[in-house]
């Protein structure tokens, strides 16, 4: 019998992992968490804040550098971590790097009544991005309106575009619930009150709209809404492991602040040891062909 979540009996969730796999993350030094890199997964480690959200921008301009007219090609990006996005547009701006054929997926957005929220909501990602990154970007640069796609309206659409445009990167954060872009631990009831889903049904999840984990919700509050949980909606649509496996990497920055040192070392040693989980949705990505974390030292040297 798996154990119970002691963050909430009705979900999925680290928690609920056998007592010795959380122990062995716990113990883990800068170290040996460095020594987990091999084939297919790389751990890097920065000094700074200020070095880390740089790297993280250059991915962006690694990416868009990438797109041609007969070979578009661009990267599905998070909202949060944030601080890279004014740099973004920073660096196009200073190398005068014509977006035209470039692609921008964001990975979420959040919904209220069945709906994504319009761009007046404060926790708007759909405005996050525009406002901190592509309002920034001189308009002879730009990408075309058409090239940033969000999970609003078609969700199909949204789905096939990873299918006929090269994703080099998807870049996200890990929040407290473990999950890259929203994808959350499940609720635990039939079929899964004994067991989570297996890795293969959670491999075909496709985007979606979903229910937000609690863990999801607070954090969200904590890091974006200054602590009030009463505007952070339940549901939100993303990007799901179906378009995930269609990106040729996946890089996962952990600034500390999303989620804490055991968060991260345990993720980083499922993923490098081929634990999978599902109660865990970051450990999925053991099965990537090419993962990266990178983090901040501060993250988990106190």
């Amino acid at each position: 019998m798996r154990n119970m979540s002691k963050i909430s009996p009705e979900w999925w969730d680290y928690t609920t992992l056998d007592e010795e796999i959380l122990k062995e993350a716990e113990a883990l030094t800068p170290v040996g968490l460095k020594q987990l890199s091999r084939d297919g997964f790389r751990i890097h480690f920065y000094d700074s804040l200020k070095e880390f959200f740089l790297a993280e921008a250059l991915e962006y301009i690694g990416a868009w550098s990438k797109a041609t007219p007969d070979n578009p090609a661009g990267i599905c990006g998070p909202v949060g971590p944030v601080e890279q996005l004014p740099l973004v547009a920073m660096l196009v701006n200073e190398m005068e790097l014509n977006l035209s054929d470039a692609h921008f997926w964001g990975m979420d957005e959040w919904y209220e009544g069945g709906k994504p929220v319009d761009f007046s909501h404060p926790l708007s990602f759909v405005r996050t991005d525009m406002d901190l990154c592509f309002t920034k970007i001189r308009k002879d640069l730009v990408m075309p309106e058409e090239n940033i796609h969000f999970p609003v309206g078609s969700l199909d659409e949204y789905s096939r575009s990873f299918s006929e445009i090269r994703c080099v990167v998807m870049q996200g954060g890990q929040g407290e619930s473990k999950h890259w872009a929203f994808n959350e631990p499940f609720r635990r009831k039939p079929p899964y009150e004994d067991e989570p889903p297996s890795v293969e049904e959670y491999r075909s999840l496709e985007v979606r709209i979903l229910e937000l984990h609690p863990l999801t919700i607070i954090q969200n509050a904590r890091t974006s809404a200054g602590g009030n949980a009463s505007i952070v909606p339940k549901w939100a649509a993303t990007v799901g492991p179906k378009e995930t496996w269609k990106a040729e990497r996946v890089s996962i920055w952990h600034p500390g602040y999303h989620d804490g040192p055991l968060g991260i070392k345990l993720t980083a040693m499922m993923v490098s040891r081929g634990i999978i989980d599902t109660a865990v949705p970051m450990s999925v990505l053991a099965e990537h062909r090419d993962v990266h974390f990178h983090i901040y030292k501060g993250a988990i040297i106190p």
